[in-house]
């Protein structure tokens, strides 16, 4: 049995030799060998210093195999990139900056070793900012509501799957990856288990808020509830106009001399308005991303493949 360990890289030439070396020490005290690593840079914007320390790590480590992005293609989508490469029959997600810690493994691989399909990590104390922690509550309030996701399932970019799970995901080719929503669409066995989260051993989140609402609303791919709220929305509000045009003449039948407001009209249109607007860009939200599609805008881009000297 081969164990893959898929890791996205952006801008980790301090810390990705760290966590490949201890994470294969873990591997080997729990006797999961033979194992390969995955090492996927998203394009980097560090003049080339992480393709040039993962290429180090190729040529000093077997199983190390390198995935070279020809643009930043995002988190779940580097993912995707490699879980597309990696030939494991289990496979491991971690991230590049010792927060997913290694010596967490064990407790992730008991529960994954009583034979459900995907475990994954949670952290009840995160060290991250404040910012992050509200993100991390949207985004899990979010996926509940919209994809059906248990309530006490917690989740986080570190897990375990086995390979039938990611036979199914990587047949998914649209360009707005949410690993989430397909592994809620593959399987209903899934625990999650509570590790412990590190500091970042060097630097600060690559997420900034419009990366972070970017794959907020890649949600939306998985779903079609806000398009029935939308709708739901709408006839409420088409009640509650007749209901108000039936006040508005009642009100004149009985007082002829009352004034229509100026000021109660134009908040009202105001209001409408900005209300279809929002639900016309929900629509073509929708649109837009089935015409890039069926366009075939990509998930990623692979420029080249390392193992050890060899480009592939």
């Amino acid at each position: 049995m081969l164990y893959s360990v898929v890791i996205p890289c952006y801008q980790s030439s301090h810390t990705i030799r760290q966590v490949v070396e201890m994470t294969s020490t873990e591997l080997t005290k729990l006797n999961k060998i033979p194992f390969e690593f995955v090492l996927v840079d998203d394009f980097s914007p560090d003049d080339g210093a992480t393709v040039r320390k993962l290429r180090q790590l190729a040529d000093e480590y077997a199983y190390v195999k390198v995935v070279e992005l020809a643009q930043n293609a995002g988190q779940h989508n580097a993912v995707m990139a490699g879980l597309n490469v990696c030939s494991g029959d289990v496979i491991i997600a971690m991230d590049d900056d010792m927060q997913t810690h290694p010596s967490q493994l064990p407790k992730l691989f008991e529960a994954f070793d009583q034979g459900h399909d995907i475990v994954y990590g949670y952290y009840a104390d995160k060290k991250q900012t404040g910012f992050r922690n509200f993100g991390s509550w949207v985004n899990h309030t979010s996926v509940r509501i919209l994809i059906g996701k248990p309530k006490d399932m917690k989740t986080s970019s570190f897990w375990i799957i086995k390979k039938f799970v990611r036979d199914y995901v990587i047949q998914y080719r649209g360009a707005y990856t949410h690993l989430q929503g397909l592994f809620l669409r593959t399987s209903n066995d899934i625990v999650s288990v509570e590790v412990e989260h590190f500091e970042r051993a060097y630097g600060s989140s690559g997420y900034t808020f419009k990366k972070l609402v970017s794959l907020w609303s890649n949600i939306m791919g998985y779903s079609i509830v806000p398009l029935r709220i939308a709708r739901n929305v709408g006839v409420f509000l088409s009640i509650l106009s007749i209901l108000g045009a039936v006040a508005v003449v009642l009100k004149k039948l009985l007082a002829p001399t009352s004034a229509v407001g100026w000021y109660s009209m134009m908040v009202a249109i105001c209001f409408f308005s900005g209300l279809i607007m929002l639900f016309l860009g929900l629509i073509g939200e929708y649109l837009g991303r089935m015409y890039l599609g069926l366009s075939n805008n990509p998930q990623y881009v692979i420029r080249s493949i390392y193992t050890g000297d060899k480009r592939l």
